[in-house]
């Protein structure tokens, strides 16, 4: 973060100081919400969770080097009391954003893909200027403006992940940080339950290109070509419409894609130009992801040749997203544990399908959150697809859900005429019990969830269990 005295961190973000014996006192490092991430010169951010409190720990981030705490009551420290914790670290952010002209804000928004959209776009225009991208999946009223905080003088590009659950929430990141390119990559299936529906979805995504400046003033939107939800929102924005694709009518392409053990390959198209691109990445979906990154990058007057050579040189970033995990006895584990639904599921069976070639596939799937009414329903079809996909084992995690995917993995077994091994765990040492008996050489076997069930940890247990 740009330095700032503790006198102007209470004016942009609506407090008053409390217990601060010299307001010009600045904060010269960096803004953190959990105390146990304290430097020295720090802001420390105090926010009351569900679990625990920020404002307990705000004397300890003190002592520990951090100049003052943003709260909403005095802590017993330097502070500075705001009415919201989190709206001050919006407020806060906008503020200092304001003062970074120099800084081109890009937007990314979604149902699915965000997180690697993002991963190699930051990778892509990091060869063109200093870039700052969130770390993991930082989209929300606290990641993006913790995220902002961290561009200086010398930033040239801040790519964020806006993410919503229902209207009004990407108008009010976009307030925060407003952008000036806005890329809308798809309309999916992803917390379904909370917006109702996908043209609900579609409408919440679509304030991101609404908050875009006029193609006069360099506003730019990037849209899917293939996602007709995706391509309508041309209508809602004045920005300069940009359309990446696989379809010939894209203005961003790919053509002559190919694919071996997972990873794909093709030609990058644009304005008549074209160069290869070799992507590292596990899964055909990234093909997309890749195309939205390259007219975001082809939108802001980066060449073609540039593009496709940083897109081939990029390489996973986040946890948890086809991440290949070694294991004993030529095992390979595919941490997908990151997020789920319907569509991410559907992505990740074909893409083991493709690494895995003749070797086995075991598949160990967790609830997919915030489906709403339909989520029994989805869980069986996604039991169902396993089958169809050819995963030999199917082990269900948890309990109604785990019961809804196995039944689906039946029914479709029965149709088949196959005999897959079906199991069912409820927790995570039942299941490196199960596996560690079940695995066999070669095998690969792809962990799938929605985070908040926390199979992550069971990817990487996976990961030193002997098959």
């Amino acid at each position: 973060m740009i330095e700032l005295t503790l006198r102007e961190v209470a004016e942009m973000a609506g407090g008053v100081l409390d217990s601060v014996a010299d307001p010009e006192r600045r904060v010269t490092g960096g803004v953190v919400i959990d105390s146990r991430d304290v430097r020295p010169g720090d802001l420390f951010v105090a926010i009351s969770g569900e679990r625990v409190d920020g404002h307990d720990y705000g004397t300890a981030a003190v002592r520990d080097g951090a100049v003052a705490v943003l709260a909403e009551r005095p802590v017993g420290a330097p502070a500075i009391v705001v009415a919201d914790s989190v709206k001050g670290l919006g407020a806060l952010s906008r503020a200092v954003l304001a003062r970074l002209t120099g800084v081109t804000v890009v937007g990314l928004t979604g149902s699915a893909g965000k997180t690697s959209t993002k991963d190699l776009l930051a990778q892509v225009l990091a060869r063109r200027g200093a870039t700052v991208a969130p770390v993991g999946s930082f989209n929300n009223e606290i990641g993006l403006p913790l995220t902002a905080l961290r561009a200086t003088p010398e930033t040239e590009y801040l790519v964020l992940e806006m993410g919503a659950r229902g209207k009004g929430h990407i108008a009010y990141l976009t307030s925060l940080t407003p952008p000036r390119v806005g890329a809308v990559l798809n309309i999916g299936t992803a917390h379904i339950g909370e917006f109702g529906g996908r043209d609900q979805t579609a409408v919440a995504k679509g304030e991101l290109v609404e908050a875009l400046p006029a193609a006069s003033k360099g506003g730019l939107a990037v849209l899917n070509e293939d996602d007709p939800l995706v391509r309508a929102m041309a209508d809602r924005t004045a920005a300069k419409v940009l359309t990446f694709g696989l379809g010939e009518a894209a203005d961003v392409r790919a053509r002559d894609v190919t694919e071996d053990h997972g990873r794909s390959s093709f030609t990058l198209v644009a304005d008549g130009e074209l160069a290869p691109v070799h992507l590292d990445l596990i899964g055909a979906h990234h093909v997309p992801n890749a195309l939205a990154a390259a007219a975001v990058a082809h939108g802001l007057g980066m060449n073609v040749a540039d593009i496709a050579e940083a897109l081939t040189s990029a390489r996973r970033r986040s946890p948890g997203r086809m991440e290949i995990l070694g294991a004993p006895d030529d095992v390979t584990v595919v941490n997908d544990a990151y997020n789920a639904n319907p569509d991410s599921v559907e992505a990740a069976y074909r893409a083991v399908m493709a690494m895995a070639g003749d070797r086995r596939r075991v598949l160990v799937l967790g609830e997919m959150a915030e489906l709403g009414e339909e989520s029994l329903i989805e869980h069986e079809k996604a039991g169902h697809a396993a089958i169809r996909a050819g995963f030999a084992m199917v082990v269900g995690f948890g309990g109604d859900h785990a019961r809804a995917v196995l039944a689906g993995a039946r029914a479709a077994a029965d149709e088949l005429g196959v005999t897959p091994e079906l199991e069912r765990v409820q927790n995570i040492p039942g299941a490196v019990r199960l596996l560690g008996e079940r695995l066999q050489p070669r095998d690969v076997v792809l962990v799938k969830a929605s985070k908040s069930i926390g199979l992550q940890v069971l990817a990487r247990e996976l990961a030193g269990v002997k098959g």
